[in-house]
């Protein structure tokens, strides 16, 4: 008995191939956008901070505090265009992620029903061989008796 060889075997690989590639490439683009939250979060943060402390000190300490302030709102309007580009890419990635793994799976059915078609194929063999020998000892037991 022969065993079950799938002739799109490469077009599989190179599928698994690519969804790996694809996964690896959503999980930086994940990456990327958690390390800009977690920016945007300590900007923020420290925005608040300031902000409470401008009113306080002399009014040179003022007027730092409140040039620092305007730096860190102009840099938080940046974080959150990143953010908002990134949250795109991230989106994109995941489709692409999902397109390869439809591809993967295709193939991967195909390859299931070809297996399927093979044994069950197998098995008739096999079944008539059994029955052919079946019918060969019934023929010889009628023969001597």
């Amino acid at each position: 008995m022969a065993g079950f060889g799938f002739r799109l075997q490469k077009l599989l690989d190179l599928r698994i191939q690519k969804e790996e590639e694809s996964k690896i490439e959503f999980k930086k683009s994940q990456d990327v956008k958690k390390e800009i939250e977690k920016n945007l979060l300590s900007m923020t943060e420290n925005y608040h901070e300031y902000s409470l402390k401008r009113l306080s000190g002399t009014v040179i300490e003022q007027k730092i505090t409140q040039n620092y302030l305007n730096a860190l709102n102009v840099l938080i309007d940046e974080a959150s265009d990143n953010l908002e580009k990134q949250k795109k890419v991230v989106e994109d990635k995941r489709n692409v992620l999902i397109k390869k793994q439809v591809e993967r799976k295709t193939v991967e059915v195909l390859k299931d029903k070809q297996k399927l078609e093979f044994e069950k194929n197998e098995n008739l063999k096999e079944q008539r061989v059994n029955d052919e020998l079946a019918l060969y000892s019934f023929i010889r037991n009628i023969e001597r008796g």
